[in-house]
């Protein structure tokens, strides 16, 4: 299938298609997007008020006690990781960049806890950075819309998303495909009925042999 063929359908499905963790610079993002791994936008929403308010700013993250951030993250998984990942990168930012979250995907890329996934996050909320986070809905819907093959890394994925749609559009089309892939083509029980791509995308075709 082609790119701009998806983005089309994508724009008339998602057009309002934004970043569903709750953040108001990007030292919030940040931590929120470290602690978006392995669950859910809404369950981070949950805890990320407290957290930001007993601590503001990547100072007072990086002093905090552990145990306190623990007890403030817990209902989230792998808390104790997460805890200890997210005050890494506080630190790495004090120490390294002033309290300032960097703007580049080589610093982003070597605070703790900030993968590629991440970094493309923050260059493209908070910098408006053209970049293509592909997380588990993008990977999943790429290769169901053909966009990828299956056997593709999310290196690979990500490439190959970036070839098939145009540089402007990236930012808002990592949405769109995560919208699509969270409320349509969901991992179980896809929506097909209703789906543009009904019978032309890797899952549908397979079902009619």
């Amino acid at each position: 299938m082609k790119g701009e063929e998806v983005i089309a359908a994508l724009d008339e499905l998602y057009p309002d298609a934004r970043c569903e963790l709750n953040h108001n610079n990007a030292y919030e993002l940040a931590v929120a997007v470290v602690l978006s791994a392995q669950t859910t936008d809404a369950s981070v929403n949950r805890v990320t008020p407290a957290l930001f308010q007993a601590c503001p700013d990547p100072y007072a993250l990086a002093n905090a006690e552990r145990k306190d951030v623990e007890s403030l993250i817990a209902s989230l998984g792998l808390y104790r990781n997460k805890a200890k990942a997210i005050q890494g990168m506080a630190e790495a930012i004090v120490e390294r960049h002033g309290g300032k979250v960097p703007d580049t995907r080589k610093e982003l890329e070597e605070l703790p806890g900030v993968g590629r996934k991440c970094a493309n996050v923050i260059l493209a909320e908070c910098f408006n950075i053209p970049s293509l986070a592909v997380d588990t809905h993008v990977s999943r819907v790429s290769r169901r819309l053909e966009l990828a093959k299956e056997e593709d890394s999310l290196l690979q994925v990500e490439n190959k998303l970036k070839r098939k749609i145009p540089r402007e559009k990236w930012i808002h089309a990592h949405h769109q495909l995560i919208f699509f892939g969270r409320y349509l083509c969901k991992a179980r029980n896809p929506e097909c009925e209703r789906c543009p791509f009904n019978g032309r995308c890797r899952e549908t075709k397979h079902q009619k042999r």
